[in-house]
Formats: C-alpha cells, sequence, structure tokens
C-alpha cells in the first residue's frame, strides 16, 4: 500500500465495528524470515492486536499455516481467535483450548518428506503435527529437485493428502483443510456471525481465505510479495499493521478508549500442551470441510496495481 493509501484503504470500511477481521501472519504481520524461527516480532505488534480485539469485541483472528503454539510463543500473552496449520487446529474463543480438526499426519510421510533436508543444505523441515512443510528460501537451487520428491510421496501416500505450494515452501497437508473452511467456520460464531468479513493475505494458501471473505459479502484484500506481485493491495506487512491501527483509531474515536482484552497474566507459554483432539468439534467443521476449496476470484477493490 503506497504512502497515503491507509486512508483509501479505510474508506472501504463504512463502520469497523461492523467488521471481522481475518489477518495472516508471515508475509501478511510480519516480514518473512529465512527459516521459520528467525522471524521477527515487531515490538508494538502485541498491543495493536489487543486493541483492535477489543474495539472489534473479539471478531479478529489469525488465520495461518503455523501452529497455534508458534502464534501463541509469538504473541504472548496474547491468545486471539486463531486457525493454524491452515485450519487443522482452531482456537474458537480468546484463551480457548485448540482443537484438532483431523489427525496427525502419517508417520512414513513425516519421515520420507524429513529426508528431503539432506537434499541441501538449508533445506528446512517444518512439521506442525497436521501437515510438514519443506523450506528452500535457504536454497532456492533445490526447488526442483524438492518438488519432484514431494510429488513421488504424495502419489505414493494415502489419497487424502495433497501439495500446497507457498513462498519458498511446499507443505504436504489433509485435502479438506484450507484456510478458506476455516474463515466459513469461524463466520458462524457468535462474535464473528452477521459482520462483514476482511482477510488479509499474501499467498497460494491465503486464496481460499479471501474468497471465502468474499463469498461472505466481505473484501478480500492481497499483500504484495512473490506470490501477488501485480494485484496486491498492501505493499508489504508494514502497511497492513499502519491499516490495522487505523482501524483500532477509528473505532476509539467512536466508541471511547479501548479496554485491552484480558492478556493471560498468569499463563506461561507451554507449547503444545494445551492442543486437544474434540470429536465432538467435527459438528462445527463439517458443512465447511463438505465444500471445495472456494474459487480463487477476489473481489476487486479499485486500488490494487
Amino acid at each position: 500500500m503506497k504512502l497515503g493509501q491507509t486512508g483509501a484503504a479505510m474508506m472501504l470500511i463504512d463502520d469497523p465495528s461492523a467488521c471481522a477481521v481475518f489477518v495472516d501472519f508471515d508475509g501478511t504481520l510480519i516480514d518473512i524470515a529465512p527459516a521459520p524461527d528467525l522471524v521477527h516480532i515487531p515490538s508494538d505488534l502485541v498491543p495493536l492486536l489487543a486493541r483492535l480485539s477489543s474495539g472489534l469485541r473479539g471478531a479478529l483472528a489469525i488465520v495461518t499455516g503455523r501452529p497455534v503454539s508458534d502464534i501463541n510463543r509469538f504473541l504472548h500473552p496474547l491468545r486471539l481467535v486463531t486457525a493454524g496449520v491452515h485450519g487443522a487446529q482452531l482456537r474458537t474463543e480468546m484463551d480457548g483450548e485448540v482443537l484438532l480438526t483431523v489427525g496427525s499426519m502419517d508417520p512414513d510421510v513425516v519421515s520420507a518428506v524429513s529426508r528431503l533436508s539432506d537434499l541441501a543444505s538449508g533445506v528446512v523441515i517444518e512439521s506442525k503435527i497436521s501437515s510438514i512443510a519443506v523450506h528452500y528460501r535457504l536454497a532456492p537451487s533445490a526447488e526442483p529437485q524438492i518438488e519432484t520428491a514431494l510429488k513421488a510421496i504424495v502419489a505414493g501416500s494415502p489419497d487424502h493428502f495433497i501439495l500446497c505450494p507457498g513462498r519458498c515452501v511446499i507443505e504436504v497437508m489433509p485435502r479438506r483443510v484450507s484456510k478458506g473452511a476455516a474463515v466459513d467456520t469461524l463466520m458462524a460464531l457468535p462474535a464473528f456471525k452477521g459482520r462483514r468479513p476482511i482477510m488479509v493475505g499474501d499467498d497460494v494458501p491465503d486464496e481460499p481465505a479471501l474468497a471465502a471473505a468474499v463469498r461472505h459479502g466481505g473484501l478480500g484484500l492481497r499483500v504484495g510479495g512473490e506470490h501477488f506481485k501485480e494485484r496486491a493491495f498492501f505493499e508489504g506487512p508494514a502497511s497492513v499493521r499502519a491499516w490495522l491501527a487505523a482501524m483500532a483509531d477509528r473505532l476509539e474515536a467512536k466508541h471511547g478508549p479501548l479496554v485491552m482484552p484480558r492478556l493471560c497474566p498468569t499463563l506461561k507459554y507451554g507449547g503444545d500442551a494445551n492442543v486437544t483432539v474434540a470429536q465432538t468439534h467435527a459438528a462445527l467443521m463439517s458443512s465447511a470441510l463438505q465444500r471445495p476449496n472456494p474459487p480463487t476470484e477476489i473481489l476487486p477493490t479499485g486500488s490494487e496495481g
């Protein structure tokens, strides 16, 4: 988003208090890093998200390919509504438990994919319980070999696995999991229902979620990068954060000072200890998961390009 476009972006929204905001994490809220654990978290990000969540009465969600445990760690002590691993993990309320919508990865697939780290120095394997990703930002010349090997692995594995490409990453994930299905599910929750959804994302896995927001009567806003090169609304994560801050300012101007949500002062980060498998949660996801990934056409904003 070019200088001065924060105001133009806010003109797309008549009433921020009537919106539900969904944001990707890497490449959208924060800059892409050479490896998953090398990211830089801006010092003002947690206070910004806490302020915005308060202004939206909880209708703010992180929709990410990362495990929810990563988001807990990076945004500690804030624990927002979160769809992790592209929707394979869901936290449907602030500070709530994390529910798994699919089972763990086939151990044979995990083992085969993990061996791809031997292809080249700099290839990073990221195992996420319900998916496994191969990052090659530090070894870009290995991309063809990685893609060929992953295609062979998926071809020889159960047919419910697919390959999902991203920004210098290829991920093996369950076929019926998508960020679009996650947005559909979250839009049925009390904090989100009846609001106008706005999804912000930068990569291939975000496209179903961008389209889902449009289908629900809202906006899908792209962030510039390797994937959205020509049709991005935002130039990068700094522009996204400036836009979110402007939204929080508008909410504060209309409703008065925002009360920060409880930031779990008594909780300490506990890794994956709060992740549980909930069979009863299948009913919540069933309608969304039965639907194929939505089309990738995103609502034009008139300001893209």
